[in-house]
């Protein structure tokens, strides 16, 4: 019989039409949250796009920082993306929470017990790669970027960042490292499903290195520095997935041969 049976899995067979008006539902409640989250974003939208403009007005001189907004509505049009892109942080978690609970009662008892680090460590590291892009990546890159301020040709070269570029290179930089960090997730769950294993994974190391940098090449804006400490880390999270897949292979095989 197989070990994958009738205790293992709910019980409930539902037909289609049932899971689809279930499904509805669960979308339902997702643009529900959503909405909520934008309403009270778009409230605070002035706060949020100050935290987002920290890095800088770190960046400027003391005093000398300065947006500008070269159309009389894109200072609005800030404020309504600045509320969607807090909007969809604030809701993940109950959109997650919906999703997980329209998928689960599919699952095998052991299908669920796999997924949920994985679960578990994908708002983490989106974070993670967050909170590099905003406390070290930006500051750095925008440091940078303004040191072509001075005297050319006699004339004084300045730099006044418009307000809805600056959004939307943040926002790609925050998006970019934070979607980049799920590397782990993507890698486990491809070795988990089989379709990849360690040793060749071990074997594509040096185009892996390669691919790293033109990913972030790709991705973040063309400059060395923040293309360098986007490729850096997609390098040590390869690396730190290897060495996980090392770690559960051991494990199993451990538990193999107690069981033997």
């Amino acid at each position: 019989m197989n070990e994958q049976s009738a205790p293992d899995i709910d019980d409930s067979k539902a037909p289609l039409i049932e899971h689809l008006i279930e499904l509805r539902q669960r979308l339902v409640w997702a643009v529900v949250a959503l909405v909520i989250a934008f309403a009270v974003s778009f409230y605070f939208a002035d706060e949020i796009f100050g935290l987002l403009v920290v890095p800088l007005t770190d960046a400027f001189p003391p005093g000398e920082g300065k947006l500008v907004f070269t159309k009389l509505y894109e200072a609005f049009f800030v404020e309504i993306k600045v509320a969607m892109f807090a909007a969809f942080f604030l809701a993940f978690p109950i959109i997650s929470n919906q999703l997980w609970a329209f998928v689960a009662p599919g699952l095998y008892a052991n299908e669920k017990k796999a997924f949920l680090p994985f679960i578990f460590a994908t708002p983490l590291l989106f974070t993670a790669g967050a909170a590099l892009a905003y406390y070290i990546v930006m500051p750095t890159a925008f440091r940078f970027f303004l040191g072509f301020e001075g005297e050319v040709g006699g004339l004084t070269q300045e730099a006044l960042p418009a307000m809805g570029d600056y959004l939307d290179l943040v926002m790609r930089f925050i998006l970019a490292f934070g979607v980049c960090f799920q590397l782990p997730v993507l890698l486990l769950l491809l070795n988990r499903a089989g379709l990849v294993t360690r040793q060749q994974l071990i074997g594509l190391r040096r185009y892996m290195v390669v691919a790293a940098f033109v990913l972030a090449a790709i991705l973040t804006p063309p400059d060395v520095v923040s293309q360098f400490l986007l490729g850096l880390p997609l390098i040590m999270l390869y690396e730190v997935s290897l060495a996980i897949m090392w770690f559960t292979e051991r494990k199993r095989a451990k538990l193999e041969e107690t069981s033997e």
